[in-house]
């Protein structure tokens, strides 16, 4: 019994180790621990950044938005693509919320909710459906629907805007409304989060996703779905961004037809800077989502720390440039030592 006991908790202590030794080697540790400087030295210069009501519920809240935009663009760049019309998707979806409240008076908000996905997830399945069938590089295709997309939100608004006075005031609430102290749109974007993380880790069709990004003629090869899954990859990101588009109407209140300009950089930037292999088949959406509040955390604190606007955007740049060639070395490393344990 007392050998069985042993034999357990030896069994126990080798996982914890071997646990922590793949967190510290995790790319995402490294995005973490920057995360988590920024927000100590800002602290230190200035307390009132975490240490108040108003500090802590931006640092969760504010990055909300993009982690759900950010995580979408993960699952596409893994599949070695990529989405530059994430920022006109959540403004389209962002005004049709408007919209919605004001054409049709009394219409429950996971009605809105429901239309504000869907729309986003048509509009992904558009894009998709130009790279996948069409065979256009998604870069191209992308940045085309980008200007479409946004062509036709300025066509649709025009010189109006969406005022919060349009909207339900429980509707706007989601947008300040806290659950023990946790803003309603991060409780969101982390459940959506999680879901991402474990279709990704545990179902075929996640693992399914870095195969196509790694080598895409090898999994046409092997059966793989590549057209389908594409096509998902691309369903998702523009969903994830209808549904930021109905929460940005919810935190802002205000939607005009510039709602969302930028975050298609801004998503991209997240996930490369959170680990995302920019060529595909690597990464997580949790570096990912890391990468969105680092992005806006530093936006908050540099200014804090006395750093002047260049250089606040040009931190910003150097991460993001950092970042791929980090992910080169390590994808150089990693071949050379594919290499070597074929030859030996």
């Amino acid at each position: 019994m007392t050998t069985q006991t042993t034999t357990t908790q030896s069994s126990f202590g080798t996982r914890v180790l071997h646990g922590a030794g793949n967190f510290a080697k995790a790319r995402e540790t490294g995005i973490l621990i920057a995360f988590v400087l920024v927000v100590v030295a800002a602290t230190v210069k200035n307390p009132n950044f975490l240490f108040s009501n108003d500090g802590f519920r931006d640092l969760l809240l504010t990055p909300s938005i993009l982690l759900l935009v950010a995580v979408g663009q993960a699952v596409v760049i893994i599949t070695r693509n990529v989405d530059l019309s994430v920022g006109s998707t959540l403004g389209l979806s962002a005004y049709l919320t408007g919209r919605l409240f004001i054409d049709f008076p009394g219409i429950p908000i996971l009605a809105v909710f429901l239309i504000g996905i869907l729309f986003g997830g048509l509009l992904g399945l558009v894009n998709g459906a130009l790279v996948a069938f069409a065979r256009v590089p998604a870069l191209v295709i992308t940045l085309g629907t980008l200007y479409i997309y946004r062509g036709i939100n300025v066509w649709w608004t025009g010189s109006d805007r969406i005022n919060a006075s349009d909207m339900p005031k429980d509707f706007l609430a989601l947008g300040t409304q806290q659950f023990f102290s946790i803003p309603v749109l991060t409780i969101i974007a982390l459940v959506v989060l999680i879901a991402a993380g474990w279709y990704l880790r545990n179902q075929r069709g996640g693992r399914e996703l870095y195969a196509i990004g790694s080598d895409p003629g090898a999994a046409n090869l092997y059966g793989l779905k590549v057209t389908q899954r594409v096509l998902v990859a691309f369903v998702v990101c523009g969903a994830l961004a209808g549904l930021a588009g109905v929460l940005y109407a919810a935190r802002y209140g205000t939607i005009n037809s510039q709602a969302g300009s930028g975050f298609e950089l801004e998503a991209v930037g997240a996930a490369v800077i959170g680990g995302v292999a920019i060529f595909g088949g690597s990464g997580t959406v949790w570096g990912a989502a890391i990468g969105a509040f680092l992005l806006f955390t530093i936006n908050r604190a540099l200014p804090i720390l006395g750093v002047q606007d260049f250089w606040q955007r040009a931190v910003v740049g150097v991460l993001i440039i950092g970042a791929i060639v980090l992910d080169r070395v390590l994808s150089l490393r990693q071949s050379r030592k594919l290499v070597e344990a074929r030859d030996n």
